[in-house]
């Protein structure tokens, strides 16, 4: 919506105000002293609430297809209020990048201690591929239990 489309908008609401308010005073000759005091309290009160509504800063939604987004007014954003902005993402990111080392760092350690037991056992490594032996190892862990 431009501020074109809002000021129209907003007159076309003023207008409507006006002609209620109109109709509704034309019926307020017939009415007792003390309600028309009334009357008269509560349309101050509700225009001083509709100016106190039209200076308040507001936050719109700007429509787009499908999607909608949360916009600020006119007011810019700063550095601090930039960086709060941006600051979950970055935490985000270090957390995916520490994650990741640390899974690399514990695979290394597993593949290290792998390398280690093979090349200090005394089989050699190529007994390790043959099938007559995994079927040996297999039968072993059998009789263990």
């Amino acid at each position: 919506m431009t501020n074109a489309d809002r000021q129209q908008l907003e007159t076309l609401q003023d207008r409507y105000g006006l002609r209620v308010a109109a109709r509704l005073s034309m019926g307020t000759q017939t009415l007792p002293h003390d309600v028309t005091e009334r009357l008269k309290a509560a349309r101050m009160q509700a225009l001083a609430r509709r100016r106190v509504a039209v200076r308040a800063p507001t936050s719109a939604v700007l429509a787009s297809g499908n999607a909608a987004a949360l916009g600020g007014g006119d007011e810019s954003m700063n550095f601090w209020s930039r960086l709060a902005a941006v600051l979950p993402l970055i935490v985000l990111v270090l957390g995916l990048v520490t994650i990741h080392w640390l899974q690399n760092e514990r695979v290394a350690g597993e593949l290290a201690a792998l390398d280690a037991a093979l090349l200090v056992d005394d089989l050699p490594p190529a007994a390790y591929a043959d099938p007559g032996f995994a079927r040996f190892v297999e039968l072993r862990r059998r009789q263990a239990q």
